[in-house]
């Protein structure tokens, strides 16, 4: 879906810029962290099939020179990996990483936030593994729904029905469920504050995406994203009763929080969607 948002790519920012490595520099770099797929803030992304790539093998495929590393918390089982490219298991919610300082000339984190305790010394933790002039690219979805063009918070300061009450209330509550488990879910739209207040990096560029979900645009493109969007949230939205009983909620009420939101999924009468907040920044010298 995203490499539909990414014009084919599986990434944004200057990666080849900085995976072309000077005369006599040694080989480059790339630690992917979060590499497998998960329920992440909103936003439902499955682990590749054994037919799939995972955006690591996609790096590697497309930087042979380089040496590609991927992480996640839960073993990944891909068919077929390319010589420059391994996978580890590393519990990323750490105070420390278990890599040396300064080793990697691209950091790349996806879909994280909802995993990390404390997300500003996850930003330390990459700005030490990178090396001066290398590459961090973070991306976050909001977990806060989009109708028409406006978030449910702008929709109640203006009075405005958001018409997909089922949807909203649904998201609410999932917001909720994350705040009960200590997680911030305002890093998303503060990503470009975060990374520039670790004093660690500059060129630091922000860009927001917008996902449409299901099936009203009308560009091609844009409408093969709703598409897989759509699919992934129908896929979702069943499995988030276990968080939502996790926080104390009665399984008669989840059951309806979730019946209501895939009715309105189902039979939209507003244009949905979500956001992606983006940043890739320079590590500074």
């Amino acid at each position: 879906m995203l490499q539909f948002l990414f014009g084919g790519k599986n990434y944004v920012g200057p990666v080849k810029e900085v995976l072309t490595p000077a005369e006599g520099q040694e080989r480059c770099r790339v630690l992917d962290l979060g590499t497998g797929g998960g329920f992440c803030n909103g936003i439902f992304i499955p682990p590749p099939s054994p037919h799939q790539k995972y955006r690591a093998i996609d790096l590697a495929d497309e930087f042979p020179e380089a040496e590609v590393i991927g992480v996640d918390l839960a073993p990944v089982q891909p068919r077929e990996v390319p010589e420059n490219c391994t996978f580890e298991l590393c519990d990323l919610d750490q105070w420390f990483l278990p890599y040396p300082t300064g080793h990697f000339d691209v950091v790349h984190a996806r879909f994280m936030h909802t995993g990390i305790e404390n997300y500003p010394r996850f930003l330390d933790e990459i700005a030490r593994m990178l090396r001066p002039g290398g590459l961090v690219i973070l991306i976050e979805p909001d977990s806060e729904p989009i109708a028409d063009g406006k978030t449910a918070t702008e929709l109640t300061r203006s009075g405005q029905p958001s018409g997909m009450r089922g949807w909203f209330a649904l998201w609410e509550a999932y917001r909720q469920c994350l705040r009960d488990k200590g997680v911030d879910v305002n890093i998303p739209p503060e990503l470009p504050n975060l990374v520039s207040a670790t004093g660690d990096f500059d060129r630091i560029v922000f860009q927001e995406g917008n996902i449409p979900i299901g099936f009203w645009p009308k560009d091609p493109v844009a409408l093969s994203i709703g598409q897989l969007a759509w699919m992934n949230y129908d896929i979702m939205l069943p499995a988030l009763k276990p968080l939502f009983l996790s926080t104390g909620m009665r399984d008669w009420e989840a059951k309806k929080l979730i019946e209501e939101a895939h009715q309105d999924l189902y039979y939209p009468l507003v244009r949905p969607s979500t956001r992606l907040h983006i940043v890739h920044a320079i590590r500074k010298a």
